[in-house]
């Protein structure tokens, strides 16, 4: 169903290309973040755009190497280097063979980076773009599995699965119809949990035009360096929004076609719901398991795919609404394909979620929309205590503030854990269609978390303090951060050493948008210095 092919990329060259060694590592990131988020823009050839991603997040990168340097080791207890290693073994060739064009792509983000004075490889990219497939894949390499957590536990029967499956992420719903929001079209919003150390990098907006004939132009949230979103909340010009909450507890696994690659084909070439379910399916291996939300801004209609591995569940309506909280509605994936799922327990975040979201949804039934949407995706209300109280049970988790002293399993998130929501987005249709959303960076309710005061309060994470990030309280923010019409053009371009058939012109600094990286497919020379074999 992909239509990617090199030749139709041959039209498309391109007159204004920028000289990556005249950009200083300040011009690069010149007033290019606000309120937590950084905005980059690529468009053109998959080399072309990857090296400018990779020129753009070279010093994102750096600190992300150093994060991964320790956290692999100390969550695993192997290096970032077997991972890389042990990871192209597998998915390499795989990749080279079956999506060139992501290959491509990966290439040139590592020579940007290099480019960028960060020194990495193309291992290292294809490796960072499968980490949140290494906990199911992990499963292959050792008859132990170590969860972020730490605390091993032995592979279950001839399953293939582990004691405790996948950790759960994010708290999500979806919603349309007359009977459900505003205006009856699309209301969907979504937050990010993760631990603290790893998940704090996703503040990328990648705005991704593909050349013609190769895809859609898609925006998505992200990490540095990705070529799909991780933390899945996106939106196409083909009218398709996406995002997802994964299966807590999953754990069966196939070494066959990342998670990645599939959704990011679905984002580039996917025109339909139906598209994403194919796709989805084709290769599905069961790493990053996930309950999706889809929403069709075209035709008012939205869709739940819960992907197991031999199993999957897909509802969909035009009047109704779908919510997400770790735990799989479908009684095959719950009780096949995951262990202690929480699904029905509200000590646990899935059960007290499930119950809270619904709640929610009949609360503002008839008048849901975005601003309201924003409020749900913030809410700290624990109803296993019956009030206010910001913890691991709640739409807008708080894991850093909860004692955990209703929850006693081994394998759980620890008292007063790192880990927690970091983000939230929220979108409705109007804005769909505008590709925009509004994106709050640091939680999803604006509460600040001061890493030298946690560390201090809790000393058995002091060992994490040089990996973690201070992140202030953020007000919402309408991403991308600037207008369409804006976009490009010869005197507008933010950096200033444009390269026209060989001669050096300078052109003035974008003065619309102080929040920006804009680098295309008109803003890239290439090179046949520092490639990346």
């Amino acid at each position: 169903m992909r239509t990617y092919n090199k030749n139709k990329l041959n039209k498309h060259k391109h007159k204004y290309l920028i000289s990556a060694r005249n950009l200083t590592q300040k011009q690069l990131s010149l007033n290019n973040t606000i309120n937590g988020w950084k905005y980059i823009k690529i468009d053109g050839p998959p080399k072309e755009r990857g090296r400018a991603y990779g020129l753009a997040c070279a010093s994102d990168f750096a600190d992300i190497q150093k994060m991964l340097l320790f956290f692999m080791l100390e969550s695993y207890g192997q290096s970032w280097e077997w991972f890389i290693s042990e990871i192209n073994k597998d998915y390499k060739h795989f990749t080279k063979s079956k999506f060139p064009e992501f290959y491509d792509e990966m290439v040139g983000i590592a020579e940007g980076v290099c480019e960028g004075g960060t020194v990495t490889t193309i291992d290292e990219i294809l490796a960072w773009n499968f980490y949140l497939s290494i906990p199911s894949w992990y499963s292959t390499r050792s008859d132990v599995s170590v969860g972020k957590e730490g605390g091993g536990s032995k592979r279950r029967g001839n399953i293939g699965g582990i004691e405790h499956g996948q950790k759960d992420h994010c708290s999500a719903f979806i919603a349309v119809g007359k009977d459900w929001t505003e205006d009856g079209e699309i209301v969907v919003a979504h937050n990010s949990f993760s631990d603290f150390v790893d998940g704090q990098y996703a503040y990328i907006i990648l705005d991704l035009t593909p050349p013609r004939g190769c895809g859609c132009r898609f925006i998505m949230q992200t990490s540095p360096c990705w070529i799909w979103s991780g933390t899945d909340f996106f939106i196409t010009a083909n009218g398709i929004i996406g995002t997802e909450t994964t299966i807590g507890g999953f754990f069966p696994y196939e070494l066959r076609t990342p998670i990645g690659y599939r959704i990011r084909n679905a984002m580039q070439y996917g025109k339909t719901m139906d598209d994403y379910v194919d796709m989805l399916l084709d290769g599905n291996s069961g790493d990053y398991a996930n309950s999706w939300l889809f929403g069709d801004i075209k035709g008012g209609e939205i869709m739940r795919l819960e992907l197991g591995l031999k199993y999957h569940n897909i509802e969909r309506t035009k009047n109704g609404f779908f919510i997400g909280f770790n735990a799989a509605y479908d009684p095959q994936i719950r009780n096949l394909e995951c262990v202690n799922s929480g699904f029905y327990d509200i000590r646990r975040h899935q059960g007290a979620r499930m119950v809270r979201l619904g709640e929610l949804m009949d609360k503002h039934k008839g008048k849901l929309n975005v601003e309201i949407a924003k409020k749900i995706i913030a809410d700290h209300y624990d109803v296993y205590l019956g009030r206010d109280n910001p913890c691991s049970r709640t739409v807008c988790s708080h894991y850093e503030l909860d004692a955990r002293e209703y929850m006693s399993q081994a394998d759980r998130p620890k008292p007063f854990s790192p880990h927690g929501a970091l983000d939230g987005c929220v979108m409705d249709s109007k804005m769909g269609k505008g590709m925009t959303f509004w994106g709050r960076y640091g939680n999803s309710c604006g509460r600040s978390f001061d890493r030298d005061a946690f560390c201090d309060q809790h000393r058995q994470w002091n060992i994490f303090r040089p990996y973690l990030k201070h992140r202030p309280g953020q007000d919402w923010k309408i991403v991308p951060l600037i207008n369409k019409k804006h976009i490009m053009n010869k005197k507008n371009i933010m950096t200033n050493h444009i390269v026209r058939r060989g001669k050096t012109n300078t052109v003035k600094q974008m003065s619309h948008s102080k929040s920006t990286v804009l680098i295309n497919k008109r803003t890239l020379k290439r090179t046949k210095k520092n490639k990346i074999k």
